[in-house]
């Protein structure tokens, strides 16, 4: 005879079950938390190469940005996937080649077309990071679409503190136009008040000083973590502006444009170092990953900056276009080091996503690689064998492969092909001593250049704004 059981007798078994369950999963979760860690990018616009001090700088002290390389890894071959502003946000934020979505120009500032930056079939930093709990904010330039529907609030991140377009004139008086959907001109785009999450704001300080003012209450407000902030600085991008108690620090450079350009460099330094001291106030700068770069080299002479001994600067695909200074801290897991093999902005996603967990579509694999072993010596040899550069308007590519790269130009009529070991200011063409090398680099790029689109919409290029600029800036 078999014996019954009531049902009921079965709850308490299952409450005391499910609830071990709940209390192992909370610690779980709490220790996870713990473990994840918080995730900043600050972004300089148009910095050059050696106007850090990491990367030798004289004239122009940043002892706060060292602080992060002194702290944490220099990386002496930083790249960004492209020489011009835009694309390389675009590349930085998808950890993809932006040529494989059709993004290879400087996006127009329109407010009325939805298709002028980034596709929505694109997962950016914070849609991923979303998947796995983060708080992300972004404060600064945003430059990846001026649409509503490119917002950075309808493209993951909770809070926008910032400017739409591609610059931005930085004192408050003259931010004179409050709604920067009523406008589709970039010049008058640099006029804009900042916009707080959708709200137009007035501000009444030097806008770098309102940037790095805004990171401290971010870190402030989201120190429970895990939290992204994309800190997005304008400086030292044009129009070249400071106040005195910037440009009194450097009376010892005569030329005036060189002094603009360092009281802005300077000025997003004490930026840099309120952040920092933040983190160590709040006890969480251990496990705390900070990135410092720049979105692309500088574009000397136009805004003063220095590239060294770094071939031309800004848009062009010589080394001095998107090799930059680069730099992170993790003091948690990263000792002190200099590290020498290629990188690049796009690897910053690869490099988050894994050590969070975040799921990434795989029918959009990314072009990044996880860096972190490679800094801690469980992986060897190189993150990238190979990097590339389109210029699609241009008929330009560079393609590094190792230590060589080839140059192509003309429609691929001129290949040069450089030893950047031994060359790094790219004087010496070895294209008629190695011909082999030449032909096997092209195989490269021919090969990846398969895989990508064409632009899918017109850039700034192909504004009459841009025509008339570039005839007063040759």
């Amino acid at each position: 005879m078999k014996k019954k059981y009531s049902r009921w007798k079965f709850i308490p078994l299952v409450a005391s079950i499910f609830l071990v369950h709940l209390a192992c999963e909370n610690t779980e979760g709490k220790a996870a938390k713990k473990s994840t860690p918080n995730l900043i990018v600050i972004m300089a616009d148009d910095l050059g190469y050696v106007d850090v001090g990491f990367n030798g700088s004289i004239d122009i002290p940043t002892p706060h940005i060292d602080r992060i390389a002194q702290n944490g890894v220099k990386f002496t071959n930083g790249y960004t996937p492209y020489p011009v502003c835009s694309p390389s946000r675009a590349g930085f934020m998808t950890g993809r080649y932006q040529q494989r979505f059709g993004y290879e120009r400087n996006v127009q500032y329109r407010p009325d077309d939805p298709n002028m930056g980034l596709p929505q079939t694109e997962k950016m930093i914070p849609e991923v990071l979303n998947l796995v709990g983060y708080r992300s904010g972004i404060i600064g330039k945003w430059h990846l679409g001026a649409h509503i529907s490119k917002h950075p609030l309808n493209r993951g991140f909770h809070s926008f503190y910032g400017h739409l377009g591609g610059g931005h004139r930085y004192f408050p008086e003259e931010l004179t136009i409050e709604d920067s959907y009523s406008i589709s001109d970039e010049p008058l785009s640099y006029r804009t008040w900042i916009m707080r999450d959708h709200q137009p704001e007035k501000t009444d300080e030097y806008l770098t000083d309102e940037f790095s003012n805004e990171a401290i209450k971010f870190i402030e407000k989201n120190k429970s973590g895990p939290f992204f902030l994309y800190l997005a600085y304008n400086a030292p991008h044009g129009p070249l502006q400071a106040p005195p108690k910037y440009l009194d620090r450097f009376d010892h450079i005569e030329d005036p444009k060189r002094k603009t350009y360092a009281a802005m460099v300077s000025a997003l330094d004490d930026g840099v170092g309120r952040l920092l001291d933040q983190l160590q106030a709040l006890g969480i700068e251990e496990n705390t990953l900070v990135f410092f770069l720049s979105d692309n080299g500088g574009p000397e002479p136009n805004n003063g900056s220095n590239n060294g001994p770094l071939r031309e600067g800004k848009s062009s695909i010589y080394e001095g276009g998107n090799r930059i200074p680069f730099a992170m801290q993790w003091p948690k897991e990263i000792s002190p080091m200099v590290y020498d093999h290629p990188i690049s902005s796009i690897d910053i996603l690869a490099t988050i996503a894994e050590l969070t967990h975040a799921p990434i579509d795989q029918d959009r694999p990314l072009d990044g690689v996880n860096i972190i072993p490679y800094l801690k010596g469980k992986k060897q040899g190189r993150p990238h064998q190979t990097l590339y550069v389109r210029k699609f308007d241009n008929d330009l590519y560079s393609v590094r492969d190792g230590d060589l790269k080839l140059v192509t130009k003309k429609k691929n009529t001129v290949k040069e092909l450089y030893n950047l070991r031994e060359d790094l200011s790219e004087e010496n063409d070895l294209a008629t001593e190695f011909p082999e090398e030449v032909k096997r680099l092209d195989s490269l790029r021919q090969s990846w250049d398969a895989e990508l689109m064409d632009p899918i919409f017109l850039g700034l290029m192909h504004t009459e704004a841009w025509k008339k600029r570039s005839k007063n800036n040759p």
